[in-house]
């Protein structure tokens, strides 16, 4: 189980980042004699990159390095030091923090390995340090990290070689900040962002969080003015709330988050708990969470790098579908179906942007999206220009896509040249994706392009699936605060509620339940019925009895009071047969309802995300296929409506065959119900409608079964 968490003032931790990214003061902690050791690579990298301020060492033994003086003792450190930089092994980190706090030092940064990555133990241990690190007010990175560098200040506080850091030009405000809890793939891509002519203003390892997490560099960074995309790498996010609200003051103020979260496969899972300690944690909780929170939640590394560059050039780019031109007829099927595959459209051009193609193009090309220009590009270069401004022109098209062949260095450049005059100041993505694979690209060309903001890829695959993934960002909305049903919930049992109670807590949220009563003798059943009106349902009722139908305590379709009496002899052996001394609450008798379409909608409540909401097909069909969607339990009806129409099956939804559309509208507010629900009522952890029935639109929808595990009141 986590520490609590017990952060220092907003301003404490605000400066103590400052102190970190921006140290005017250093102290190597642990310096050894050896000239290959961490420390020396450290203070090699302060020297190499004209570090100005000042430098101390400490070690356990005394002597001179490099023109500076070992102190061997903690207490022997002018206080106030900026940052600390803890070479030390992972026995002495405790030891070592206590003394910089006792120095007042700022920040500090601790390489070594040996914590949460080793196993409970370690990730106790762990904890407990970061615990009194808060308290004392010292902000800490890692442990287990390779450090971090600031381009902007060529400033580097690494032990992996000695490098000399590129300046990143003075007024730089297109650059992309990299916080990773792996500091080797952290390299990755800025060595693959530089090469792409996007600046990098900060790469940060962040390792373990011991104490700093990804929330709090992630918040300081949105103040950077030089950083417009913020990369995110990360096994585990061990603060959601303080993520989510630092992407939530992302978003409001325009610099997109782009994320690589492995983990939707257990063996990806325990990667990441041998890699840094991460607790494996529900991928798709996460997904739910983030997504809503505006972040671009990526699936690949080609994926994370291409999403970044785009949203570097194009912060704030339209929502819609993609826009494509080409030369070939036989990329236009390709791009349908791909559009297909990863759920993007492409739009059927306006009848305006149609007769004014046709005013432009030669008879035989029809101007229709994708746009295939064929040859006729290679004898009409400005044919490429008049195809992207009309693309560009319409509503429903959130980015363009062109996918073309080189033909010559001479045609290349006429191309770019249009597709540059063409994008002007526009805000819509542009990308090209130029084919013959390796084949290399004239160096005018790329040239053009970059100053043009125009992507450059040479795979027309990857920039599809990175436009569709900006183009597809669903709007950021504000969740409304939660409020209690007017009806207050009545004291709750713990554990697993028998079905009438936990129809009951429904029912005073709104939501709808089949006509019933509870009995607990053959004559009250027999008289619930009567009143009910047949044909009736009867189930058998206790919250120990986790499934009701295996073990017959659900009987269906009883047509009369025959049927009813016989149906109750059985019901009762079939309970006392599967588990013998079980003492029931008494019998749900409701009355049978119409078929419908079966949905399930339900809700839990996650450790450290909080709650949130599950819709998805019902019945046997949510386990055989698993076709369902996590929501934020704060989402609104409109949001659920969407959600369910994003379902694989949800032409099951909108009139299949001879099936008439059901009332999607009525299951999104049973979702938003149990929303509230779980929001408002801390002692529920787990809700389930299994099936809910929808019927026709218009008729609503009941609840047919409900579980619901409380921790009691």
């Amino acid at each position: 189980m986590n520490m609590p968490f017990i952060p220092a003032t907003d301003a404490k931790r605000t400066e103590g980042l400052d102190r970190l990214l921006n140290a005017k003061s250093v102290a190597i902690v642990g310096m050894s004699s050896k000239p290959q050791s961490a420390g020396h690579i450290v203070l090699k990298n302060l020297r190499e990159n004209g570090f100005s301020g000042a430098i101390h060492l400490v070690g356990r033994t005394p002597g001179v390095i490099d023109g500076l003086t070992v102190l061997t003792d903690m207490a022997e450190l002018p206080a106030g030091v900026d940052l600390a930089v803890l070479t030390v092994p992972a026995s002495s980190v405790e030891a070592t923090l206590d003394a910089c706090m006792a120095r007042d030092v700022g920040s500090a940064i601790v390489f070594a390995s040996g914590f949460a990555e080793t196993g409970e133990e370690g990730r106790r241990e762990q904890e407990r340090i970061g615990a009194r690190v808060r308290a004392g007010g010292m902000v800490v990175v890692g442990p287990n990290c390779l450090g971090f560098t600031n381009y902007a200040a060529g400033f580097s506080i690494t032990f992996v070689g000695v490098n000399k850091v590129p300046a990143m030009p003075e007024g730089t405000r297109d650059a992309v900040a990299i916080v990773s809890q792996s500091g080797g793939l952290a390299n990755h891509l800025r060595h693959g962002l530089n090469s792409r002519g996007v600046a990098v203003a900060y790469n940060i390892s962040t390792g373990n969080e011991m104490d700093l997490g990804l929330g709090d560099f992630v918040d300081h960074l949105v103040d950077d003015a030089a950083t417009r995309v913020i990369m995110i790498y990360a096994e585990d996010i061990r603060r959601p709330d303080l993520f989510l609200a630092a992407a939530a003051r992302a978003h409001a103020v325009g610099k997109p988050l782009v994320m690589l979260f492995p983990g939707r496969s257990p063996r990806a899972q325990e990667a990441a708990k041998s890699h840094t300690g991460a607790l494996a944690g529900d991928y798709a909780v996460m997904k739910a969470m983030v997504e809503r929170a505006g972040v671009h939640l990526v699936e690949t590394l080609d994926e994370f790098m291409d999403v970044a560059e785009v949203l570097s050039r194009y912060p704030a780019p339209s929502r819609g579908g993609l826009g494509i031109l080409t030369f070939s007829g036989a990329f236009c099927g390709i791009a349908h179906d791909f559009c297909a595959d990863i759920g993007v459209e492409i739009p059927s051009l306006s009848q305006a942007t149609e007769s004014e193609l046709k005013s432009l193009l030669p008879a035989f090309i029809s101007p229709k999206n994708p746009i295939d220009l064929g040859t006729e590009a290679v004898w009409r270069p400005e044919l490429v220009g008049a195809g992207v401004a009309a693309l560009l022109k319409e509503p429903a098209i959130g980015a363009v896509a062109i996918s073309i062949p080189i033909v010559s260095p001479a045609h290349a450049k006429a191309y770019v040249e249009q597709v540059v005059k063409a994008r002007g100041d526009s805000v819509k993505p542009v990308a090209m994706a130029m084919l013959g694979d390796q084949l290399p690209l004239p160096p005018e060309f790329v040239e053009i392009a970059r100053a043009g903001k125009v992507i450059v890829s040479r795979s027309s695959d990857r920039v599809l699936k990175a436009l569709a993934r900006i183009v597809r960002q669903p709007d950021v909305t504000t969740p409304a605060p939660a409020t209690r049903s007017s009806t207050p919930l009545r004291d709750l049992p713990k554990g697993t509620l028998p079905e009438w109670l936990g129809k009951s807590v429904l029912e005073a949220e709104g939501i709808r339940i089949p006509g019933g009563r509870l009995v607990r003798t053959l004559d009250e059943a027999l008289s619930a019925a009567e009143g009910i009106g047949y044909p009736v349902v009867i189930k058998a009722q206790a919250g120990a009895l986790a499934h009701k139908t295996e073990a017959g305590g659900v009987i269906l379709n009883l047509a009369d009071a025959d049927a009813l009496a016989a149906a109750w002899s059985t019901l009762n052996a079939n309970i006392a047969r599967a588990q013998p001394g079980l003492v029931l609450d008494g019998v749900l008798v409701e009355k049978m309802s119409a078929k419908g379409l079966e949905l399930v909608v339900g809700g839990r409540r996650d450790p450290r995300w909080g709650p949130v909401v599950l819709i998805g097909l019902g019945g046997i069909m949510v386990e055989a296929l698993g076709d369902v969607r996590l929501v934020a339990a704060d989402a609104s009806r409109a949001e659920f409506v969407a959600e369910f129409g994003r379902l694989k099956a949800s032409k099951m939804l909108y009139g299949f065959r001879n099936l008439p559309p059901v009332d999607v509208e009525a299951a999104a507010d049973v979702a938003v119900a149990i929303g509230r629900l779980l929001q408002a009522t801390p002692e529920i952890t787990d809700v389930e409608i299994n099936p809910l029935m929808v019927y026709e639109r218009g008729r609503g929808a009941v609840a047919l079964d409900a579980l619901i595990v409380s921790t009691g009141s």
